[in-house]
């Protein structure tokens, strides 16, 4: 039966049956169309998307720059593999994003396809250019599904499971946490300690770091705390890499998150909304360091799709000339507010974390003892998409709410999610006492 004859319940058994358990989908739905900031289920009704792909829609579903620039290049070329025969798109891409990311140095970019790739690339990259082994990560970091991605990631479940051995040669540390009073000069600390007991720094090729904190908790690295690990990196001779693959494009208020500290970093990895919804990632960084590995050593069948360049090519596009940045520090202050009245109204809300429009709610079962609170988080995730919200979960106990809705959200759209929030919130509360 062709799938545009099944009903969803249909499709959702089929999906039971023919995709693996490990898949997992947050929301019970099949998705028909999206537009914007909203996606229309195979029922036709209608949800305000503030998952926005993980944060891959950040210019919106379907951005009028990103189809038409899509649809022209469909009829020239779709693919040959860059290793082949180059093409315009590319080297444009790579010319575009080197002068945004090196506000003037000498920088050079290398295209994938998926956030992970970059982050293995990068660590090449280090690798190759240090002639180093160790790399150093963070606690609550996320950096891919792969075996170093997940070797990278600083957390268990649902990641690591029974995947290993994993990589060699990766150490963990404290990342700033102030609600459980994890300071910046703390998080340095326990960074010279790994130095002192588990690997010397002139062993060290990188440090990765996300400047907030993904899927860990969009927890903020404090300013500080960034400005000491450059020190200390360019002290080492050590590749610092600043993970933008979700702060990165104006999530945060700035077009990438290391801007809001002022450093440099050496490798940027970006991916997710760099092309509006289309499979494609980079490493953007220092020339030096990028021309360290010998041709051949980098690349990638995919990497660097013409479509997904000049999808990517178009978001840039939208950024330079619709005001984007801006409209994300606007948008994220409003959201800032409004997420901070409902907290003072819910005692179990532990905290709003995150920074620019990239914002959340973490849940706590008492706010004397900070114990988090996952089965609340999953509740008013539930009670807001019966109500039209679409939110996913996300840090370490999975007891944090997360919000990426697209930067082009209106601010009527925005008021109306967090009515929808502030519903699910008493809804839930209500459904407890009872």
């Amino acid at each position: 039966m062709p799938s545009s004859q099944r009903t969803p319940e249909q499709l959702l058994a089929a999906r039971t049956n023919a995709i693996p358990r490990g898949v997992l989908t947050a929301h019970p739905l099949v998705i028909d169309r999206a537009e914007g900031a909203y996606l229309w289920d195979a029922t036709g009704k209608r949800y305000l998307d503030f998952v926005g792909g993980i944060g891959v829609i950040n210019v919106g579903h379907n951005h009028p720059r990103v189809i038409a620039a899509v649809e022209a290049q469909l009829k020239k070329i779709t693919h040959t593999a860059f290793q082949v025969a180059a093409y315009e798109p590319y080297i444009t891409l790579a010319e575009r994003l080197n002068a945004l990311v090196g506000k003037g140095e000498a920088y050079k970019s290398l295209f994938l396809t998926t956030g992970a790739e970059a982050v293995e690339n990068a660590v090449k990259i280090a690798r190759g250019y240090t002639n180093r082994p160790g790399i150093i990560s963070f606690r609550g970091g996320f950096h891919g599904r792969t075996l170093l991605g997940v070797t990278l990631t600083g957390f268990a479940a649902p990641y690591k499971q029974n995947f290993g051995p994993f990589a060699g040669e990766v150490f963990h540390t404290a990342f700033p946490d102030a609600y459980r009073g994890i300071s910046s000069a703390d998080a340095i600390a326990a960074l010279e300690e790994v130095f002192a007991t588990e690997i010397s720094p002139d062993r060290v090729a990188a440090i990765i770091i996300e400047p907030v904190q993904g899927d860990g908790g969009f927890m903020e690295a404090p300013a500080d705390f960034l400005r000491a690990l450059r020190e200390i990196t360019t002290r080492h001779g050590i590749v610092l890499i600043a993970d933008e693959i979700q702060t990165g494009f104006g999530r945060t208020g700035k077009l990438f998150g290391f801007e809001h500290s002022g450093i440099q970093p050496d490798l940027v990895t970006v991916a997710k909304s760099l092309a509006g919804g289309f499979p494609l990632s980079g490493v953007v960084g220092k020339a030096e360091i990028m021309d360290a590995p010998a041709p051949g050593g980098l690349g990638g069948t995919y990497g660097g799709n013409a479509v997904a360049c000049v999808a990517a090519l178009a978001v840039l596009d939208a950024f330079e000339k619709d005001g984007l940045v801006e409209r994300a520090a606007a948008l994220g202050e409003q959201l800032g507010a409004a997420l901070n009245k409902l907290a003072a109204q819910h005692k179990d809300i532990g905290t709003v974390r995150g920074t620019g429009f990239m914002r959340a709610l973490e849940f706590v079962t008492d706010p004397e003892s900070r114990t988090p609170d996952a089965d609340r988080a999953h509740q008013v995730m539930e009670r807001a998409r019966e109500r039209g919200l679409l939110v996913i979960k996300c840090g370490v106990h999975r007891n944090i709410v997360r919000f990426l809705a697209p930067l082009v959200l209106s601010d009527a759209d925005l008021k109306a999610a967090m009515d929808i929030l502030a519903d699910a919130l008493s809804a839930d509360k209500t459904a407890r006492a009872a």
